[in-house]
Parts: C-alpha cells; sequence; structure tokens
C-alpha cells in the first residue's frame, strides 16, 4: 500500500504502456516511448517523495558480473523495490526511444515492463487499454556520442533483463505456493504473469544487443574478461537467473504431471504451465541466436581454451537439454532430441 498518488501513476502508466503502438511507424512509435518513459519518470518521482533510492554504488558487489553491470542486491521495502524497479524500466523506455528493436521483441519487453510496474506497485491493472490521459513529453535532448548510446545500451537491456528474472522468479515462487495450498486460480494467473516475464527476457536481451557487433567485439566485449575484470562474466554469475531457475525447478516438484495426465484432471494448469516451458525454450532458441549475431562462431569468453565448443554451440546444447527435459510435459514437446538424449544418456 504506497498511497494513492503512487497507485494512480502506476496505474496511468501500466496504460500507457498497454496502449503503445509497437508497431507504429517510426516517429509515432518514437512519440509513444518518450510518452511512457515520462509517465514512467512521473512514478518514479512519486515513489522517490516517499523515500529516495538507495545509493547502489554504495552497497558491495557479491560478483563480477554485478559489479560490471551495475547491479547490486540487499534487503528492500515495498517502496524501495518499487522504486529501483520502476528506474529500470525507467531508464528502458528512454533508451528504446533511439534503439532499433523489432515492434514484436518491443512489444514483448513493454508488456514485461507494464507486468513489473503492477507487481511492484500492488496497483490493479485497470480496464482494458481505454483512453491514455495526456502526457506531456519533453523534447528530445542534445544527443551523446553513438558510442555511449551503445556502451550504456548493453547495460540498460542487462537490467531490465535482470528485472524480469527476479520478477519472474518471485512469480514463479508464487505459482508453486499457491499450488501446494490448492488455490489453483490464484496459481493460473502467476504463472501467465510469469510467462509475461520469460517472453520478455529475449526482448531485453534483443534490446540489449542493438548495437554493431563490431562495436562490441572492439569496445565491449574485452572489457567482461581478465584483464579488464578478475573472473570472466558468465551469465552463471547471474544471481537473478538462478533464482528464477531454482523456481522452476520448484514448480515442476509440484505439477511433474506429463502433459497428457495433467490435462486430463486440470487442462487449464495444462496449457499455463505448457506456456510458461516454451517461453522458456523459445528463450534458450533465441539466447543461441542472438550469441550467434554478435559472436558468429567465437568462443565464449567464460569457456576453457581446450574446450571443445563454441560459445553457440554451448548454448545450443542448454537449450537441447531444456527442450529434452520439458518433452512430455507440453503439448508440442520435441520428443527427437529427448529421445537422443536419452539415448546418450545410456551409451
Amino acid at each position: 500500500m504506497l498511497g494513492p498518488q503512487v497507485d494512480a501513476e502506476a496505474k496511468r502508466t501500466a496504460r500507457v504502456l498497454a496502449a503503445l503502438s509497437t508497431h507504429a511507424g517510426p516517429v509515432e512509435r518514437t512519440l509513444a516511448l518518450r510518452q511512457a518513459a515520462t509517465a514512467a519518470g512521473e512514478l518514479v518521482a512519486e515513489l522517490a517523495d516517499l523515500a529516495p533510492a538507495v545509493v547502489g554504488e554504495g552497497l558491495p558487489a557479491e560478483s563480477t558480473s554485478q559489479s560490471f553491470f551495475r547491479v547490486r542486491e540487499g534487503e528492500l521495502s515495498d517502496q524501495q523495490a518499487a522504486l529501483h524497479g520502476v528506474l529500470v524500466i525507467h531508464r528502458g523506455l528512454e533508451d528504446l526511444c533511439d534503439a532499433p528493436l523489432s515492434g514484436s521483441d518491443l512489444a514483448l519487453e513493454v508488456a514485461g515492463m507494464r507486468r513489473s510496474v503492477l507487481d511492484l506497485t500492488g496497483a490493479a491493472p485497470g480496464a482494458g487499454h481505454g483512453s491514455v490521459p495526456p502526457v506531456a513529453v519533453p523534447e528530445a535532448g542534445a544527443g551523446s556520442s553513438l558510442e555511449s548510446v551503445w556502451s550504456a545500451r548493453w547495460l540498460i537491456g542487462h537490467q531490465v533483463h535482470v528485472l524480469f528474472n527476479v520478477c519472474a522468479a518471485v512469480a514463479v515462487a508464487d505459482a508453486a505456493h499457491h499450488l501446494r495450498l490448492g488455490d489453483g486460480d490464484a496459481a493460473l494467473t502467476r504463472l501467465a504473469d510469469a510467462t509475461v516475464y520469460v517472453r520478455g527476457f529475449p526482448a531485453a536481451m534483443a534490446h540489449a544487443s542493438t548495437i554493431p557487433a563490431d562495436y562490441y567485439m572492439a569496445a565491449i566485449r574485452h572489457t567482461m574478461a581478465p584483464p579488464s575484470v578478475d573472473v570472466p562474466l558468465s551469465g552463471r554469475q547471474h544471481r537473478g537467473y538462478k533464482l528464477f531457475r531454482a523456481a522452476m525447478k520448484d514448480l515442476l516438484s509440484v505439477v511433474p504431471d506429463s502433459y497428457e495426465h495433467l490435462a486430463a484432471r486440470a487442462p487449464e494448469l495444462a496449457e499455463a504451465r505448457g506456456a510458461l516451458l516454451e517461453a522458456d525454450i523459445v528463450d534458450g532458441e533465441r539466447h543461441v541466436t542472438l550469441a550467434y549475431s554478435m559472436v558468429h562462431l567465437r568462443r565464449s569468453i567464460a569457456q576453457k581454451p581446450e574446450g571443445p565448443d563454441n560459445a553457440v554451440a554451448e548454448l545450443r546444447l542448454m537449450r537441447h537439454r531444456r527442450a529434452a527435459q520439458y518433452a512430455s510435459l507440453i503439448r508440442f514437446g520435441d520428443h527427437y532430441i529427448a529421445d537422443a538424449v536419452a539415448g546418450l544418456r545410456h551409451s
């Protein structure tokens, strides 16, 4: 309960995000994004009036990844969690005004941002898209150099990804909790929320990657490996993502049934679980193609020189393992991969 002003601004921000024209022409789309960024900025201001933000750089980083991506972890009140989450959304929207992200990815990222606003503030979503209250949109500021924009974008997109990871972990954990209590309706709601976030995972990564691959290779990639940092950066260091993976494991311990068995007794739950698992597989698939677009056939900076695979091959194996695990749990499972993985385990 963060007060009526926060509630009103959160609802307005959610409505602006819901109505955003993700596939409009470039001028209309940029104007819509500036309007959304302005609305999110006003929500930030309302939250900051309650208490100022924690100075993140004053908190110790728990990993090289946290230090590099300007992410910190700590106990926060509801107000501080909402403020810091909306600050991430605000920065993301400001950057999206100029980022050449596809309309389909923009729609998924904005949907995740909207869901975050509602979850972080506790605001009710309200009815439909309706008419969006007017927001005074400021003129675009003086442009920074493209190189500084690209470097910032790499961090901003990853911070949005981290926010989605944490929110998804909470939503999946909530769903598992409701299932244990026998509250099927509440579980379905939180599974749907989690699916919005997981669909936003690759969209946020695509946002971070809307920079030239040549610039990434020349100016960014080497800063994520020794001697620039103590240890090479790796997805394994992202605690938010590990929390999400742990929550998914717990969820499947609560509902381990095959798709057919679950659909026979709880068809809505089978479909909701399936949608989440499909989104998780697609996230793995998109990670493969995004890595290929940035590093082509090079090794990951976290791989040992004597390893047999490059970055893309290693990510593809992760996708295959995930698809094999989920094959019997979703309606259109990848049974070819499941059979192949099972054969390798028995050989």
